[in-house]
């Protein structure tokens, strides 16, 4: 069952808002006091050129009119900011076809990135999950109200979940997610009813801290259906230098293997990693 790169329909990129020359768009974030359309001084060009570097989360290669369209933007904006950001290297342009990909750069902050959080120096334990188990692994932070992905070593099995590393995924209604709310400290910013993508979705902000109340009290979350059909997932919590909850890791797979009889040993497992990747993590800082 590999997972397809697509969410199911809903909001998946929260991207907040920007403003073009017409007005608000989507594409970046406009935080404060100020109103959606009246960014605050300064930051309009840094949100669009944020906003089109996420946009390729989900699209491996694009032209500036494909960029603008997806954002809202105009062409000759986006035209601007994209030759901007290849002029850095942030983008790379395949010259046969004049479309664009992450560029070089992109490339090496994020490597450095990912060394600087430890996160490259703790894929033994993952692996070591991966394989104790057979099942799925992913190492995710919070980003907002949403979960990046940023390891995932696959199940071994042929029917699987996947989601690869970059892929993001709503924090109410995913186990690693739910391990970060329930022990990371603040709460969602989300208004209510939350988006639903099962009949097992948790919409409201009760129905959600219920639910962790009962993450906390057992040391890890469940996604029991929540974000998509026959998958299931246990989470817990990775803790850095200061016992700050900086990540969490999670196991996934179909429901079919992941049944109520089975679900307290993978629980164990992923606490058990979860404990060794903090003190490991503690021991790097």
């Amino acid at each position: 069952m590999t997972r397809p790169r697509r969410s199911p329909p809903g909001p998946r990129w929260e991207y907040g808002t920007v403003t073009d020359d017409m007005g608000a768009v989507p594409g970046g974030r406009a935080d404060g006091p100020h109103p959606p359309n009246h960014p605050k001084p300064g930051t309009q060009t840094v949100d669009r050129s944020v906003a089109v570097l996420r946009s390729f989360e989900d699209a491996d290669r694009q032209t500036p009119t494909e960029i603008a369209h997806r954002l809202g933007l105009s062409v000759s904006t986006a035209h601007r900011i994209v030759h901007a950001l290849h002029a850095t290297g942030m983008l790379a342009q395949d010259p046969a076809t004049e479309r664009y990909f992450l560029g070089p750069t992109t490339a090496i902050l994020g490597r450095l990135a990912l060394e600087r959080m430890g996160a490259t120096l703790l894929q033994p334990e993952l692996t070591a999950l991966r394989d104790g188990t057979g099942e799925a692994v992913s190492l995710g932070v919070r980003a907002g109200d949403e979960v990046a992905v940023m390891m995932h070593l696959p199940s071994l099995h042929p029917l699987r979940y996947d989601q690869p590393p970059g892929d993001r995924n709503p924090i109410h209604a995913c186990a690693m997610g739910k391990a970060l709310l329930a022990f990371g400290g603040d709460p969602v910013a989300m208004e209510e009813p939350y988006a639903r993508y099962t009949p097992a979705t948790l919409t409201t902000r009760r129905g959600l801290e219920d639910d962790l109340a009962r993450v906390r009290a057992r040391g890890y979350s469940v996604n029991d259906e929540e974000r998509l059909v026959g998958v299931r997932a246990v989470a817990a919590p990775v803790r850095d230098g200061n016992g700050r909850v900086f990540a969490a890791v999670a196991l996934q797979g179909p429901s079919v293997r992941f049944g109520d009889d089975r679900l307290p040993d993978l629980a164990e497992a992923v606490l058990a990693a979860a404990g060794r990747l903090t003190a490991l993590h503690r021991h790097l800082s």
